[in-house]
């Protein structure tokens, strides 16, 4: 049974002063102002560290951090841990030290370019004992030495002896597993069932039944677990479950009696990222492993039980990188992540957008550091290259890096039926891509999926071992009662373009349909806001820092404030609500929600003696402008109505949010989040009077976000 290193007993170096790196390259003089300024231009440069002012002017100043970075040792980099602006090491950066220091005395001398060389010899296991020994900063500045085929070359021959083991062992040479991932937009349980079948008819799902929820309440939780668990005894199929809400409802939903088999976090790689945005410590994901380790689903019967999802990018989105390059911060949440031998870890980098990676192939090339950092610091790497319609990655660059990844020999990747997920409005791997994997490279399934996916005919093995598809292959009808039934299911799904399939890839006539709406969606993205088809209600609008369209997309921090001459307009006002409208990712989502849903909101409002100021437009928006017009207007909650980013057809495209950012007395807010607001997911009349409950709960209990749900489950069970 593993146990947690005690944190203070985890050999700590003494934070030095930052000094700058000097080389001569060539004719040359380079100068680098410290080593996260170094680490950061020895990179490819990134859409997210050239707006940090980390990557490199130039291929020459690239090449000079390169090669400075090859001369530092392993000690120089121990000694010299990568700080918070105030100079402290954070808790992040305090659990990467938790190190094997018996492997690392031998090693310490090393620069990085002996230990490059040292690897590209070493056999997987030699590689395997190094990665223990070594820190997330020490395995990104590592990776910045490495081109392609070394990222491959290296990361494969990690794959053997990789494997966790719950139900399913994931990560035996010769597999390649998925995450079946039935995201629905209002979390239908009749949806989740249509997409959990279609699924496992294409041999999806032996990594796990992963499901993103729309609503994160104890209540949802709990009722979805129980029915993936329903799901997975019904069926028989040999797998494990797990709803990715926010660690402290699974622990609620665990101490109610939920079937909680693996505890799901997202994972960031400073400590301000992790705990002011994810709101989670160290000290809780301790809590939750050793809650796991006693009281979890599986019992006994799981080796590996937490499942971690990261993604270059996310601290630099919330202005928290510490001045940290997108790479390094990444690799500190492997060096998190290690502390408690997860089941899973997924990477899913492309899935911000543009202000972190612009193209193919930023995205490629992230994809394969981190798939190397994470198998190089001893975890059970998948990878889930994916993308959104607001960047210039496409289906094509995604394509290329899971051919790339496979053949680095990632453990998994997702199932998204047809690869458009429904409620993340992204897209990602589909169950076709993964068996398409498959037979490029000759992989299979975990062996205890098989032997049950080769029981139900989706798949068939001959005498000599060769596993091919089944004649149930891609045929959801076989989980089904009833034509009646599967005739329901399918109705329950948005975007359901049909079952046709061309050997592994879904039917010509189902990849036109699909590759058509992402068309729209992605067109949906360019279009501006026009007034006038907004509704009747007056609106005063008021201009964000943005000035441009590609401003907006490119720079998520200008949409989050008014410009400053719309600032000098607005003084604090008497009004209890204030609603705020944008088209963040999509206008045509204001267009077609807003004259159905702003007269029952503020209809609503009125019915109960909540009183609202003018509703404001405010065109180029984000998510936190909300705060600038909070900090101005003081009302005690901003409801920002905004378009999300399209989704899988033409009308996901038109999908409308309310966040609900309540405004702390102290400083700061809290948000609560009403997604998928559409003819499509929740009716904009409809949504209207679910917001207005939602602002009268928040007044009540004086709390938003995961306090607000905790508040209210207290009120459930009194």
């Amino acid at each position: 049974m593993k146990t947690l290193t005690n944190l203070a007993q985890i050999k700590l170096p003494n934070p030095k002063p930052a000094t700058p790196y000097s080389i001569k390259l060539h004719d040359r003089e380079c100068t680098f102002r410290d080593l996260k300024h170094l680490l950061g231009a020895a990179d490819i440069s990134k859409a997210g560290d050239r707006k940090a002012d980390l990557a490199a002017e130039d291929e020459v100043m690239r090449e000079a951090a390169r090669a400075m970075l090859s001369g530092l040792t392993l000690q120089h980099l121990f000694d010299h841990p990568l700080t918070t602006h105030q100079g402290v090491m954070d808790s992040v950066m305090h659990v990467n030290y938790d190190i094997n220091h018996t492997v690392f005395a031998e090693i310490a001398t090393f620069t990085l370019g002996e230990l490059k060389d040292h690897l590209l010899r070493a056999s997987g296991e030699r590689i395997r004992l190094i990665g223990t020994a070594l820190t997330g900063v020490m395995v990104a500045a590592l990776t910045k030495l490495l081109d392609i085929h070394e990222l491959v070359y290296l990361a494969k021959k990690l794959k053997k002896g990789a494997a966790a083991k719950a139900r399913t062992v994931v990560g035996l040479p010769g597999t390649l597993s998925s995450r079946l991932q039935p995201n629905h937009p209002t979390d239908s349980l009749s949806g989740i069932t249509m997409l959990m079948y279609t699924g496992l008819s294409t041999g999806s799902g032996d990594a796990i039944f992963g499901l993103n929820p729309a609503i994160d309440t104890v209540a949802n939780i709990s009722a979805t677990l129980h029915h993936l668990d329903k799901i997975r005894r019904d069926t028989g199929a040999p797998t494990q479950i797990c709803v990715l809400s926010h660690i402290k409802t699974q622990l609620a939903c665990l101490e109610d009696g939920a079937p909680v088999e693996i505890m799901f976090q997202s994972l960031a790689g400073t400590e301000r990222t992790l705990t002011d945005e994810f709101d989670v410590t160290v000290e809780l994901l301790d809590h939750a492993f050793l809650t796991m380790q006693a009281q979890g689903a599986l019992g006994k019967t799981a080796e590996n039980f937490m499942y971690f999802e990261t993604g270059q990018g996310s601290e630099l989105t919330y202005g928290k990188h510490e001045g940290i390059d997108m790479a390094t911060t990444e690799a500190l949440c492997y060096g998190l992540a290690r502390r408690y031998s997860p089941f899973m870890v997924n990477n899913v980098t492309g899935f911000i957008g543009p202000e972190t990676h612009l193209d193919n192939h930023e995205m490629i090339y992230s994809c394969l550091q981190d798939h190397f950092m994470g198998k190089m610091l001893g975890l059970p790497m998948g990878m889930a290259p994916c993308y959104t319609l607001h960047s210039q990655i496409t289906l094509e660059g995604q394509q290329m890096a899971t051919e790339l990844l496979t053949a680095a020999g990632a453990n998994f990747f997702m199932d998204v039926y047809l690869g458009a997920d429904r409620m993340l409005a992204y897209f990602d791997t589909s169950g076709h891509d993964d068996q398409t994997l498959r037979e490029i490279y000759d992989l299979k399934p975990a062996p205890e999926f098989l032997a049950w996916a080769i029981s139900r005919g989706i798949f068939e093995q001959d005498e000599h071992g060769q596993v091919r598809r089944g004649v149930n292959w891609g045929n959801p009808r076989i989980f089904c009662h009833s034509d009646s039934e599967f005739q329901r299911l399918q109705e329950s799904v948005p975007a359901i373009y049909g079952f046709e399939n061309a050997g592994p890839r879904p039917s010509n006539r189902v990849s036109r349909t699909m590759k058509s709406n992402q068309a729209i969606g992605r067109e949906a993205i360019y279009a501006n806001l026009r007034p006038a088809e907004i509704s009747g209600i007056a609106l005063r609008e008021l201009h964000t820092a943005a000035a441009t369209k590609i401003e907006h997309l490119s720079d998520p921090e200008l949409g989050s404030r008014l410009a400053e001459e719309a600032l000098k307009q607005l003084n604090p006002e008497p009004f209890t609500v204030q609603i705020l409208i944008s088209d963040g990712l999509s206008a045509e989502a204001i267009h077609h929600n807003i004259p159905d849903l702003l007269p029952v909101l503020l209809d609503g409002l009125a019915g109960h003696n909540i009183s609202a100021g003018q509703p404001i437009l405010a065109p180029y928006g984000r998510v936190k402008l909300s705060e600038s017009v909070g900090d101005a207007l003081q009302p005690s909650v901003v409801i920002t109505l905004i378009g999300e980013r399209p989704g899988g057809d033409a009308l996901a495209s038109r999908s409308m949010s309310a966040y609900l950012a309540y405004r702390l007395p102290n400083h700061g807010y809290e948000y609560t989040v009403i997604s998928n607001i559409y003819m499509g997911g929740l009716p904009p009349i409809e949504g209207g009077s679910v917001i207005v409950e939602k602002v009268r709960a928040i007044l009540h209990h004086q709390a938003a976000g995961n306090r607000l749900e905790s508040l209210m489950q207290v009120d459930v069970i009194v």
